[in-house]
């Protein structure tokens, strides 16, 4: 799954550099068999942020994408629009895309993170299962899908890494709330369609079918493939 993200990414018109950073050697044993770059990282991370930091701590770059290795339906063209984000708006620090709620069950399905958006595009803050009070259909008017395609630029990613581990960020185990908590702005970049995700074992069959049904995701597998 890790190597179909990273042949993926590759797709981008956008990076200069496809890394996968990892502590873990069959990880990197079978993304090097690929011709993958790999950087191993310590095993002590909790989570992607931390270990990303870690892995381009010593690269000469501006800036870093994060891509989370469970997003197997990345769509190449999201890395992109998040790109073109980022060269919009050069006074900003961190962005992070996202994409519709598509019904009232993910509203309370707490295997992936949505976010309230504010109307100038700021996040407002994360949360697995909604907090709010508003009906679905209202919701959905601030209400988006985060989703594992998330920008820095560096500098700020190494202090943010610094601080300590905020309340909300620990207990909903959400990354990005250290960020909103610690009085910073993460931006939303909206990409369509969300797609499934790889969270829990079970949606392991959801992507399946998704790459069987969707004609784009047809295409964008041979692609991969032929790589």
């Amino acid at each position: 799954m890790i190597e179909h993200v990273r042949r993926r990414a590759l797709m981008s018109h956008s990076l200069e550099r496809v890394i996968v950073a990892t502590c873990d050697e069959q990880i990197a044993t079978v993304i090097r068999s690929f011709g993958g770059e790999v950087v191993i990282t310590a095993n002590t991370h909790s989570n992607g942020t931390t270990r990303v930091a870690e892995a381009v701590e010593n690269l000469n770059c501006s800036h870093v994408i994060l891509l989370q290795g469970d997003e197997p339906l990345l769509l190449p063209y999201h890395i992109d629009l998040l790109v073109e984000a980022m060269h919009r708006q050069p006074e900003n620090m961190a962005w992070n895309a996202t994409a519709l709620i598509l019904s009232p069950e993910e509203l309370e399905r707490h295997s992936f993170v949505k976010c309230a958006v504010s109307p100038n595009g700021q996040i407002l803050f994360c949360f697995r299962r909604s907090p709010c009070f508003a009906k679905y259909e209202s919701q959905r008017s601030f209400v988006r899908k985060i989703l594992g395609i998330i920008a820095y630029r560096k500098d700020f990613l190494a202090k943010i890494v610094q601080s300590s581990p905020t309340p909300v960020e620990l207990c909903e185990s959400i990354e990005q709330m250290r960020i909103i908590e610690s009085g910073f702005p993460l931006l939303s970049v909206p990409v369509d369609p969300g797609l499934p995700s790889v969270n829990e074992p079970h949606e392991v069959d959801v992507v399946l079918q998704t790459l069987e049904s969707d004609p784009s995701q047809r295409l964008l597998l041979r692609r991969v493939l032929n790589q």
